[in-house]
């Protein structure tokens, strides 16, 4: 499998972590997943996320949790590991070995610690150093995930100027969306004071999507319980038919939108990858949320509306 470029497009879908109901690392339901998720059409994987409950697990977890998944991918579609950690020799260390194992590359979010720009310049700076040169990254600008830590313009132009390894961004400015900032880095590009990054739009289940497209986005970086959504938008999107992507997006939005909710997103998702049968439980692992009666009523019905409002579509 080649290594993530700049040329990267299309969507590469945030993975959740299958659990069983008594905590352990659900395997076979994993493969199911992948299954899923390729079926859907997506263009490529991004696994332990922050949505993927990527601190919950241990370090040989996260190891296993890599080799299966690329295990089951077999070359078909490209595959970014998270590797963010609040220190540079996990980092170094989970990174070799995903990167061994077949990773395409690896995805990097600020340090809790960083407070001004000097400081988040030199902490991807740090970090491309103990990634090494062969080892391509997506920087993941959220700043919701990371202690509220901030990635302004300046910060991602020298970063793009000078490290050759940091190949995307993910823009996920939450609570943004931070669309003046997407405009602002494609128009770095266009003027020739960076090269052309990839940049793929997280923002919380695409919640702006159509929008970061029209801006220069080349696709999507995030979590659905469904998938073809983004797959579906982002395609009528790059073909010219901007309305249908607005019209597909609006369908789903209803449903995008309570997924995103802080406490129960992640118990809201899994609750509709297990619906969909993609998983075989919608455990969470320890400390997690769990959705009521009333919730399940709510989900139920936007699926309902949903499912009519695509008929109408057709």
């Amino acid at each position: 499998m080649p290594k993530l470029d700049e040329g990267a497009r299309g969507v590469y879908l945030i993975t959740v972590t299958p659990f069983r109901d008594d905590g352990a690392l659900d395997l076979e339901s994993l493969d199911r997943l992948t299954d899923f998720y390729l079926g859907c059409g997506v263009t490529g994987l991004t696994v332990l996320g922050v949505m993927g409950e990527a601190p919950k697990l241990t370090a040989e977890e996260s190891r296993t949790y890599v080799k299966r998944v690329l295990a089951r991918v077999d070359g078909r579609v490209p595959v970014v590991v998270g590797v963010s950690s609040p220190g540079f020799a996990a980092m170094g260390e989970l990174a070799k070995s995903v990167m061994d194992l077949g990773a395409a590359g690896v995805m990097v979010g600020p340090g809790a610690q960083v407070r001004t720009d000097d400081q988040a310049f030199a902490y991807y700076e740090m970090a491309a150093e103990t990634l090494g040169p062969g080892t391509p990254f997506c920087v993941q600008d959220h700043p919701l995930a990371y202690n509220g830590v901030q990635l302004p313009v300046p910060v991602l132009k020298r970063i793009f100027q000078a490290i050759p390894t940091a190949v995307m961004l993910k823009h996920e400015d939450w609570p943004g969306p931070g669309l003046a900032k997407l405009s602002a880095i494609r128009a770095a590009s266009d003027k020739g004071e960076i090269r052309r990054v990839s940049i793929l739009a997280g923002n919380g289940g695409g919640l702006f999507l159509p929008e970061e497209l029209s801006r220069g986005a080349d696709g999507a970086m995030t979590g659905f319980s469904y998938p073809e959504m983004m797959v579906d938008v982002v395609a009528a999107h790059a073909a010219g038919n901007v309305e249908r992507a607005h019209d597909l997006f609006d369908a789903y939005l209803p449903l995008a939108r309570y997924e995103q909710q802080s406490a129960l997103g992640l118990a809201v998702r899994k609750y509709l990858l297990l619906k969909r049968g993609a998983i075989a439980s919608m455990a969470i692992r320890k400390p997690g949320p769990k959705l009521s009666a009333a919730d399940i009523a709510d989900i139920d019905r936007l699926i309902a509306r949903q499912d009519a409002r695509l008929k109408e579509l057709g």
